[in-house]
C-alpha cells in the first residue's frame, strides 16, 4: 500500500465520511450543543480533505485540459458543499444557544422562537452532504481522476 494516499483513494474516504456524517445528522435531535460542536468540527475537516485533494491534483499535473478543470471543478463543489454544511451547522449551534437563553430567560410568558429551528439547519446541511456522492460519481464515472501509478512487480 502505497505511504499517500491516491486521488480515488482519498475521494472515497472524503465520500465515506460524508455519508457517515450525513447519517449521524439524521439521527440527531438539534438540542445538544457538543453534539453540533463536533459535527461542525467532522464536516470542516471533510472540507479541509478536499481542499488538500485539490491542492494535491492541481500541484502533480498542470491542470489544461478539460477534463483536468472539470475535475478540479468536481472537487471544489464536494468542498464548498462540506463548508456550506458546515455553515448551516453553526447556523445550527446558534440557533440552539439562543433558544436555550430564551428559555432560561422566560418567566411567566410563553417563549416565542423566530427564524429557522436548529433543527431546519440541520436538515439543510444533511441536504448539502448529500450533494457529494453524486458528484464523487460523476467523477468516477467520467474518468476524471489520474490513473493510479502501477508498481513493478517482480516476475
Amino acid at each position: 500500500m502505497p505511504d499517500h494516499p491516491t486521488p480515488a483513494q482519498t475521494l472515497d474516504r472524503i465520500t465515506a465520511d460524508a455519508l457517515a456524517l450525513r447519517l449521524a445528522l439524521r439521527s440527531h435531535d438539534g438540542d445538544h450543543s457538543q453534539a453540533l460542536a463536533a459535527r461542525i468540527i467532522d464536516a470542516q475537516a471533510l472540507a479541509g480533505s478536499c481542499l488538500g485533494l485539490i491542492r494535491d491534483l492541481a500541484s502533480h499535473t498542470p491542470r489544461t485540459t478539460s477534463a483536468d478543470l472539470m475535475l478540479l471543478d468536481r472537487v471544489a463543489h464536494i468542498a464548498k458543499a462540506a463548508q456550506d454544511a458546515g455553515a448551516e451547522l453553526a447556523a445550527a449551534l446558534a440557533r440552539a444557544v439562543e433558544n436555550q437563553r430564551r428559555r432560561a430567560d422566560a418567566t411567566s410568558k410563553p417563549v416565542v422562537f423566530i427564524g429557522p429551528s436548529p433543527q431546519q439547519f440541520i436538515e439543510s446541511a444533511s441536504d448539502l452532504l448529500d450533494r457529494i456522492p453524486a458528484l464523487s460519481h460523476a467523477i468516477h464515472r467520467d474518468q476524471l481522476l489520474p490513473p493510479t501509478p502501477r508498481t513493478h512487480q517482480p516476475h
